[in-house]
């Protein structure tokens, strides 16, 4: 049993000074994730996440010793003081897998976070301090990738969008036209014809009586 129990505690130092260099910078940055530790924020990219306060608490749990096997008593006494009664193994499950959906990792295909069996978790990534934010840089790029890319295409669609208006409107003006000249001609016509015809007739049964009788 000792050599296991050495084993185990070897670690030990190596996870205390991990603990300090978490605290020697404002932001922790580990894979597209920033940390914010004085406002308490998650980032993906940019994007804030939504992490409750135990979420919270559990990454940085694991953040203090990364590579490390964080055992579930260590996230009992992180999250629950000893007075609390609650369902110990329950909670930390549930809470260890809203922190995976919130991190979009998996449990049998871990990215971040890997399932020890009958242990505890690992955070499998290495986190940088620094007092530096990725957050800003990050969206500050964006909009400049945003704007250029835009800038052109929106000033196409304009002239483009104006060329085509006013042929459609061009083609509509004449086909309208044409349909109310049509429509008057048609009009006419039938006005015209109607009484014409009547008195063409009389004066052909004039002429054929007269042949007849004479």
């Amino acid at each position: 049993m000792s050599p296991e129990v050495i084993s185990m505690q070897e670690p030990a130092e190596p996870a205390a000074s991990d603990r300090l260099a978490l605290s020697s910078g404002r932001y922790i940055h580990f894979g597209p994730f920033q940390i914010d530790q004085q406002r308490q924020e998650v980032t993906r990219n940019g994007s804030r996440l939504k992490l409750q306060g135990k979420v919270y608490q559990v990454l940085l749990t694991l953040l203090e010793k990364p590579g490390e096997v964080v055992t579930r008593e260590e996230l009992r006494v992180r999250l629950w003081p000893a007075d609390t009664h609650v369902n110990y193994d329950a909670n930390v499950n549930t809470t260890v897998n809203k922190l995976r959906q919130a991190l979009g990792d998996s449990s049998d295909k871990p990215l971040y976070i890997e399932t020890i069996p009958r242990k505890g978790y690992c955070l499998l990534v290495l986190p940088e301090v620094s007092d530096k934010s990725t957050t800003s840089l990050f969206l500050h790029t964006d909009a400049s990738v945003d704007t250029a890319r835009s800038a052109p295409r929106t000033a196409n669609t304009i002239e483009f969008s104006k060329s085509d208006f006013w042929i459609i409107a061009g083609v509509i003006g004449l086909i309208l036209a044409g349909m109310l000249l049509g429509a008057g001609i048609t009009r006419l016509w039938i006005n015209h014809a109607a009484p014409i015809a009547p008195y063409r007739l009389s004066i052909l049964l004039s002429f054929l009586a007269a042949r007849f009788f004479l």
